[in-house]
């Protein structure tokens, strides 16, 4: 058989076009016998191409005859497709077109564009940008290349999301190359955790991610957490260093997500609630629904704090002995813009979470203070009450609170001495010698200083000697229910006696009742306030109160 060089056809002259003009493009002229396919003419480059250019011995022909009858029995002019030849470690891969040469019948050009080299770079590239070079593990993109491809095979999986507790502080205090070697052990106590169908990868700094395949049962991932947990409890012996790395892991099921994204957010979010409490967990949808409702309140929160759409209220707080209202709590409220009013339980935890409860304090210290301020005026001097200010401990930590004091008891004319600043037990224990610092700043300013909550929290008996504290708030956990419960009794008594050493005051909350009133006060507690002395006032009621307290008491001056 003569072969002679083709010319380009048009798929080839498409290709020149595009600039590959450099990838010698193998090419050849075949004709449809009765008894096979004939090659009439190839080029150079197909010759040296190894597809065969005599038809008994061609694997081009072997793997491709068939397609090339089917185009031949269509009525299309031009095809192309990818083509693979030979083994999966040394394949080459091709372009594949056809043209129909009209003119000639039951002739066709076949052109063969290499794309191999340009294949295996792109696989090379890809490999680079999905591995971990530290660990040589796949990263967060080749995890998400790994769920991707168990979900096209179906059944059910999970996804672990594994954190390293306390990598940020050794990192930090002994070094990247420590904390490099740490991460290089752990990934290989995980990998020695799993079982050979399931896979491992590094997500983040200190997060690795593992593919679990359940074959019968959920089970079957809750079982390699224990595994993990045990093999990550050994002390890791590091260079100079035995050190011991707690873990916190959460987990995912494949039936609860949408994409391979979701999935390993989902398991990022149960990471989330078991650092905080301490144990594995796994994803569960109506907590990340809750999640979202609150990222959404903390969208309207924000906009309601820059609008000044939250208000205070104030609940009396009352001398258990005579029951005159010496002081009122401020308490924020907040209607959102659908006119629903929104507890403080669902939106202070939001705010102190968002860093949003730093302008709203501001906000609430100013207002009562300018409250405070009004009702003196209306009064015509000091109108008898203090008022209580609640401080969070995120103000504490990132605000410079006896500033704020000292400027809103400034702006509005007041003696230091009309607020109570309410603190709890937590904000101390977070920062015990910050916060002591602070505690003595705000009761040079006047004050008093509340320890609220007393009881439910650490109950640190130093802090009580150390810190400038005047009173004790017992929570109505211990008061509520009190007069049935001994044990309930027997804890007020101790706290109220231990006040009393100690030379400090005592608000019992939760006082609903006349009984309840008269039992604290026999036991020697100070100031009680509940419902019994009155919910929440608007400022306007509140005002009401204490100007009809003062006329009674005025009507009572003048009939003695």
């Amino acid at each position: 058989m003569a072969s002679h060089a083709v010319s380009p056809s048009p798929f080839t002259a498409e290709m020149l076009q595009k600039g590959v003009e450099l990838v010698p493009i193998a090419a050849a002229h075949l004709r449809r016998e009765p008894a096979g396919w004939i090659f009439e003419a190839v080029n150079r480059a197909y010759r040296l191409s190894g597809l065969g250019a005599v038809a008994e011995r061609s694997p081009m022909l072997a793997a491709l005859g068939d397609r090339l009858d089917l185009f031949m029995a269509g009525e299309a002019l031009n095809e192309e497709f990818d083509w693979s030849l030979g083994e999966a470690i040394d394949s080459r891969h091709y372009r594949v077109g056809l043209a129909r040469v009209a003119a000639r019948g039951r002739r066709c050009t076949i052109t063969f564009l290499d794309q191999t080299h340009q294949l295996n770079t792109e696989r090379s590239l890809r490999r680079e940008m999905t591995t971990d070079s530290l660990t040589g593990l796949p990263n967060r993109e080749g995890f998400g290349d790994l769920i991707e491809a168990a979900e096209a095979k179906g059944g059910e999986r999970a996804v672990l999301v594994v954190d390293l507790d306390r990598f940020g502080r050794l990192n930090a205090c002994l070094g990247s190359l420590i904390g490099d070697e740490l991460l290089i052990t752990v990934a290989r106590r995980l990998k020695g955790a799993i079982r050979a169908r399931d896979s491992l990868a590094r997500i983040g700094g200190d997060e690795f991610g593992i593919l679990v395949e359940i074959d019968e049962s959920r089970d079957e991932a809750m079982a390699i957490v224990g595994r993990i947990e045990r093999v990550l409890a050994a002390p890791f012996r590091l260079t100079d260093y035995e050190i011991g790395v707690d873990c916190s892991i959460g987990v995912a099921l494949s039936g609860d997500h949408g994409d391979h994204e979701e999935l390993i957010r989902h398991a990022q979010f149960a990471l989330k609630h078991a650092k905080a409490s301490g144990r594995p967990q796994t994803y569960q949808p109506h907590a990340f629904t809750i999640a979202r409702e609150q990222f959404a309140m903390e969208t309207e929160l924000r906009r309601a704090i820059e609008e000044r759409q939250v208000r205070l209220t104030f609940q009396p707080i009352c001398d258990l002995g005579t029951g005159g209202v010496v002081a009122f709590e401020a308490l924020a409220r907040w209607r959102d813009g659908t006119g629903q009013e929104r507890s403080p339980a669902e939106f202070i935890p939001v705010a102190e979470e968002s860093g949003l409860i730093v302008p709203l304090g501001r906000w609430a210290i100013d207002e009562a203070a300018r409250t405070l301020s009004g009702w003196d005026a209306r009064a015509g001097g000091d109108c008898g009450v203090r008022l209580t200010v609640n401080l969070s401990p995120i103000q504490l930590q990132r605000d410079r609170a006896p500033a704020l004091i000292e400027r809103a008891l400034s702006a509005h004319g007041l003696a230091g001495e009309r607020f109570t600043l309410e603190l709890t037990e937590s904000a101390i224990v977070a920062d015990p010698d910050g916060v002591a610092a602070i505690m003595h700043d705000l009761r040079a300013l006047g004050p008093r200083l509340a320890l609220d909550d007393f009881g439910t929290g650490y109950s640190n008996l130093a802090y009580l000697h150390r810190l400038p504290i005047d009173m004790l708030r017992i929570d109505r956990s211990f008061v509520s229910g009190m007069l049935a419960d001994r044990d309930k009794v027997a804890i007020v008594r101790a706290i109220l006696g231990l006040a009393q050493a100690l030379g400090k005051q005592t608000t019992a909350e939760g006082v609903e009742s006349a009984a309840l009133a008269q039992t604290l006060a026999a036991l020697g507690c100070s100031y009680g306030q509940g419902w019994y002395y009155g919910r929440a006032l608007e400022a306007e009621d509140a005002w009401s109160r204490i100007a009809s307290a003062t006329t009674a008491s005025a009507i009572s001056s003048t009939l003695g």
